[in-house]
């Protein structure tokens, strides 16, 4: 049983938004790692091949800034700004607005395209923080909605363990860099599952949040007793 007091779409935008600012700033050291030299293009591979200590991929990413070591550095700012607006503001007027615009701009210095994915459903759940769900409330199936509701912090959790399950997976079975690629393009497979994941905590926490809204409506016995 859920706290009435969790607010399961403000927690779901809170924990995925600082999770993909913490995975920006991931991306921004490997980029300051490749020192003070220019990418070939605005795509690049945020880690190199002889610093890579992840076997199913390079973490791909783009910048227009024509520099590594500069990249990284504004990857790592980025990102901690959105880890702090993320763990502290999401809820505020211009919570939702001001995330796209640091999303965006983590995008464009380096801070990877898994984490814009990332930062898309963080947005959305941001526009939906505090606000009524009368289609959740009205027109869902009371029983898909408790369903849906009871699996939300399943998925959350699936979210969140998905990278570091492959990771482990990965040391145990010896994988290692795939400079053909081989292993990259198995990392966009396992991608599919995660980003998955994202989208069906987004879709059970507003199941979750509808639930509580209801038991709040909804009179107590003591109420209805007093009534009749």
């Amino acid at each position: 049983m859920i706290p009435h007091n969790i607010d399961s779409v403000k927690t779901t935008a809170s924990v995925f938004g600082v999770y993909a600012g913490i995975l920006g700033m991931e991306h921004g050291y490997f980029e300051m790692l490749q020192g003070n030299v220019a990418p070939r293009s605005l795509k690049i591979l945020a880690v190199s091949p002889s610093e890579l200590p992840f076997p199913f991929g390079h973490e791909p990413a783009m910048t227009v800034i024509p520099n590594f070591l500069i990249t990284g550095i504004l990857a790592i700012v980025v990102g901690l700004a959105i880890v702090a607006w993320s763990a502290v503001c999401l809820q505020n007027r211009y919570g939702a607005a001001i995330l796209l615009l640091l999303s965006v701009v983590l995008l464009v210095v380096g801070g990877g395209f898994g984490p814009i994915s990332l930062l898309i459903t963080v947005w959305i759940g941001a526009t939906r923080i505090n606000r009524p769900l009368g289609w959740w409330c009205s027109e869902l199936p009371s029983g898909l909605r408790r369903a849906l509701a009871w699996l939300w912090p399943w998925f959350l959790a699936a979210s969140l363990l998905w990278v570091p399950a492959e990771f482990v997976a990965g040391q145990l079975l010896g994988l290692k860099n795939d400079h053909r690629q081989t292993l990259t393009n198995l990392n966009l497979m396992l991608s599919y599952p995660m980003l998955a994941f994202f989208v069906l905590s987004l879709i059970t926490s507003f199941a979750q949040a509808a639930q509580t809204q209801m038991s709040f409506e909804r009179p107590s016995p003591t109420e209805v007793s007093l009534d009749t």
